[in-house]
């Protein structure tokens, strides 16, 4: 069995070393044109070359939760395209997301604003009633994240393509039921795969139904940047449409230095870290799909190319 590893912006010989320890009976190298024939690819943002030189794979792990970058290729039919399940990645995204939702809720930017001034505040406790939590996306990531949100006691609604049902959550779904989500979300957390589908589908008309149409509603995105239509956001700020927003994600990254989004008093930027891959629990869990294709054996985390996760 043969296995080649194409990480473009990360080092490869830590997963080329963990895969060799983790498959001893395996021969692992990193890609190079020209490479002998594989029988599984371990990527990140893989050229198109790599799938032209090697057209016999028989499976293609991503490194990450996101595939978007692997449907834009060309894959082989016979190509069974696998990402990660969790390794790690859903507790960071709960504990991110929680972060944020309780610093929005809880005033903790302005009080910490007050605090570099010198004042001592009191501001006047908000009920979690009137913060609904909407979570866009109720996969492996997703649901980890709705469950964490309602261990704090907020009211909490999911969406997703398909109908779900999941203890603690109020669940929609499909096209006929998105408005209504939004309509009974006050703060929006978004975990959506990026598809053609969901390309741009926070903008100013999806993001003006939250909270009833009222003002105050709040985002956070932690999926992917394309998501958003940048130049909706800030109008919406700006007018009190929106009360706030915390961005992970974002088209172009890393994020320019002259971007609106930095200096906008209501919007909280991080860089991408919202939940980074852990090398050992990843290999772990590559390894043991591998192992089990191999067998013969199903496995969990197959995309289906044609919906796009």
């Amino acid at each position: 069995m043969r296995i080649t590893v194409c990480l473009t912006d990360n080092r490869p010989d830590p997963w080329i070393e963990g895969l060799r320890a983790a498959l001893p009976e395996a021969e692992v190298e990193n890609w190079a044109p020209g490479a002998a024939p594989a029988d599984h690819a371990v990527v990140w943002s893989p050229p198109q070359a790599l799938l032209d030189d090697q057209p016999g794979l028989r499976g293609m792990f991503n490194i990450g939760a996101g595939v978007d970058a692997l449907l834009k290729l060309k894959v082989p039919p016979q190509t069974r395209v696998v990402r990660l399940d969790d390794a790690g990645m859903s507790v960071q995204m709960a504990e991110y997301v929680c972060h944020f939702l309780i610093r929005h809720f809880r005033e903790f930017d302005a009080y910490e604003a007050e605090g570099r001034a010198g004042r001592w505040s009191y501001r006047k406790p908000r009920e979690r009633k009137d913060f609904t939590v909407g979570v866009m996306g109720l996969g492996v990531l997703g649901e980890r994240v709705a469950k964490a949100i309602g261990q704090f006691e907020f009211p909490v609604n999911g969406w997703s393509r398909s109908a779900k049902s999941i203890d603690g959550l109020r669940c929609f779904s499909g096209e006929s039921e998105f408005d209504a989500f939004l309509g009974a979300s006050r703060v929006l957390v978004n975990l959506l795969p990026l598809t053609p589908a969901t390309r741009g589908i926070l903008n100013r008309e999806t993001l003006s139904k939250l909270n009833g149409g009222q003002p105050g509603g709040y985002l956070i995105n932690v999926a992917r940047g394309a998501h958003l239509v940048d130049a909706d956001l800030i109008p919406l700020l700006d007018s009190g449409q929106l009360a706030g927003a915390t961005l992970d994600v974002f088209e172009v990254e890393p994020l320019a230095a002259d971007h609106p989004f930095w200096r906008h008093p209501k919007i909280t930027v991080t860089p991408h870290g919202s939940a980074r891959t852990e090398r050992e629990a990843s290999i772990a869990q590559i390894a043991s799909k591998i192992r089990a294709m191999e067998q013969g054996e199903p496995i969990a985390g197959v995309v289906d190319v044609t919906r796009g996760y």
